[in-house]
């Protein structure tokens, strides 16, 4: 598919990828421990209405706009490097809410203490993200502005010191502290609610209310920094303001439903393939399909062994990974740089 045979029907494709995203996540509202029927719902107060109105609805809806968010992120982040295999998770927030929520767990042991309907897990994985990417910001910038390569390098070296922050914790945590380090860091959204939705929704919106504003920017930017700035972009105002929206946007996601792989990678690096590089397109598409992908995952993860299930986090790296690998195999530039 080229991407001339896409722009002249846009909206009827974004339509048409909206509704699937809607249609996905109504039919995974009867994927679960409990079977539901579609006749079930409609009895008051039937067992099968609270099961979806109270816990999968808002899960469905968290999923997906978690991957949209993800994935989304990491059309940005591919575009700000001008490398079709980065990663969201290059800038720190990953590694940074990881040490951040494993802070929570051990230093504060079982506070169930909540603001706003969130745990304090969730606020430290928040905040950790944040921290690392204010981290690797700053040691990007000078005065001449912000290196994109030096930020890749920060990005890795906060990773790493995050990373060794998170195996301390592991390392002095009890059992039971343990466990929920291990299964906050393998992804999960079996804690979703409509607090968590709404404040998710919250910054998803913000963050795609801005995001247009620069998708010329980063079509320039794929002609170089020099380049860019002929073409009278401020790629250093862009750079501050896209990295503030993922971090954001990656952060959130991470706090609410832990560590989930390759939805940031996979997803813009198959668009790209299937449409070209214009961020017009692929930012969008890239949400819509990662919502797809991400509600199609969790719906698999809490049916395959019910009524147990599997962390949402396993699914998408056991689906992305051979993926992923089969595109390193076949790899072109798609117009970016490797």
């Amino acid at each position: 598919m080229r991407l001339w045979h896409i722009a002249p029907h846009w909206n009827w494709l974004r339509l048409v990828v909206l509704l699937g995203v809607v249609l996905v996540i109504l039919v995974s509202l009867f994927f679960g421990a409990v079977p539901i029927r579609l006749s079930d719902l409609f009895y008051d107060q039937s067992q099968a209405r609270v099961i979806i109105e109270s816990l999968r609805l808002p899960r469905a809806i968290l999923a997906a706009l978690v991957g949209a968010v993800l994935a989304s992120s990491g059309a940005v982040t591919q575009g700000l490097f001008r490398n079709p295999l980065a990663d969201p998770s290059l800038i720190g927030v990953t590694a940074g809410a990881s040490a951040g929520a494993g802070a929570v767990i051990v230093l504060l042991n079982y506070m169930e203490w909540s603001f706003a309907g969130l745990s304090l897990v969730t606020l430290g994985a928040f905040a950790g993200g944040m921290v690392a990417v204010f981290l690797v910001y700053k040691i990007a910038t000078r005065t001449t502005g912000t290196s994109v390569s030096t930020m890749l390098l920060a990005g890795i070296a906060i990773t790493f010191i995050a990373g060794s922050i998170s195996n301390i914790f592991e390392f002095v945590a009890d059992n039971e502290m343990l466990r929920r380090i291990t299964l906050w860091r393998m992804g999960g959204l079996d804690a979703a609610d409509y607090s968590k939705v709404t404040i998710t929704a919250m910054v998803a919106i913000a963050i795609w209310c801005v995001l247009p504003r620069y998708y010329s920017a980063l079509n320039a930017l794929l002609l170089g920094e020099s380049e860019a700035r002929h073409l009278g972009i401020d790629v250093d105002r862009m750079k501050k303001i896209v990295i503030v929206c993922v971090a954001a946007g990656v952060g959130t996601a991470v706090a609410m439903a832990g560590t989930i792989s390759f939805i940031g990678l996979v997803v813009p690096h198959v668009v790209r393939m299937m449409i070209g590089p214009n961020h017009r397109f692929l930012i969008p598409l890239s949400g819509f399909l990662g919502a797809i992908l991400l509600v199609c995952a969790d719906a698999f993860a809490r049916t395959i062994i019910a009524p147990s299930e599997i962390p949402v986090g396993l699914v998408t790296s056991i689906i992305g990974a051979p993926i992923f690998i089969s595109l390193l195999r076949k790899r072109h530039h798609y117009g970016m740089q490797p």
